[in-house]
């Protein structure tokens, strides 16, 4: 199934309140902005979601009742590219683009392979204890690779599912497919997933960017 492009335009990954819009092109490409179009082209935008008021977000990853946190602490340089072997091997084996599997990473655990968010979340890709069997991830869901594979499987799975439509699909890794199912497969109005897919769709197109220039 080919993933959907993207071009993001103006795309904020600051943590600030914002709506967005999108279209798709002729040649089937994706545009994000998140400045309300005006002018003759307005029209051709649709609005994908406005942010929800502050106080009805929701949690992304839902509750763990006895997950004890550990926040990132590698601040080393080359974290950044001491996985790049199991990164590009997750990216060929799942045909999901090397960018965004790096774009997740970053955003989940700023390449910290040692972090558990408070809700139980484990790794590099952050992975939920109810996703490692069925994700293949083995007995060490700390193990970078394992995580790495059993990451960018959880994010094919979840492509196929809504017919590569990247939002929702981010969207359904951070806030889980029940949260997505409850608004008709579409992106929940949690201002804290909204959030999370607007930088993760901006660290994407940095990644991508950065991938262009070293190639």
């Amino acid at each position: 199934m080919r993933w959907l492009l993207i071009t993001a335009l103006l795309l904020t990954s600051s943590t600030a309140r914002a709506d967005m819009y999108s279209y798709t092109d002729k040649d089937g490409v994706i545009h994000f902005t998140n400045i309300k179009p005006k002018g003759r082209d307005r029209g051709r935008w649709k609005t994908l979601f406005k942010t929800a008021p502050s106080g009805k977000g929701a949690a992304i990853r839902g509750s763990c009742e006895r997950c004890d946190r550990v926040p990132a602490t590698d601040r080393s340089a080359d974290r950044f590219t001491r996985y790049d072997a199991h990164i590009l091997e997750a990216a060929e084996l799942y045909q999901i683009p090397e960018a965004l599997i790096r774009a997740i990473i970053k955003v989940e655990s700023d390449y910290d392979p040692r972090v558990v968010s408070a809700v139980g979340a484990m790794g590099l890709m952050q992975l939920m204890p109810a996703n490692v069997d069925d994700d293949r991830v083995g007995p060490d869901p700390f193990d970078p690779r394992a995580n790495i594979l059993g990451g960018t499987r959880q994010l094919r799975r979840l492509a196929n599912r809504y017919n590569g439509d990247l939002v929702v699909t981010l969207a359904a890794y951070s806030a889980g497919q029940g949260a997505v199912a409850r608004y008709g497969n579409a992106l929940p109005p949690y201002e804290t997933t909204q959030r999370y897919v607007r930088m993760v769709i901006a660290e994407y197109e940095r990644q991508k960017s950065k991938l262009a220039k070293a190639r």
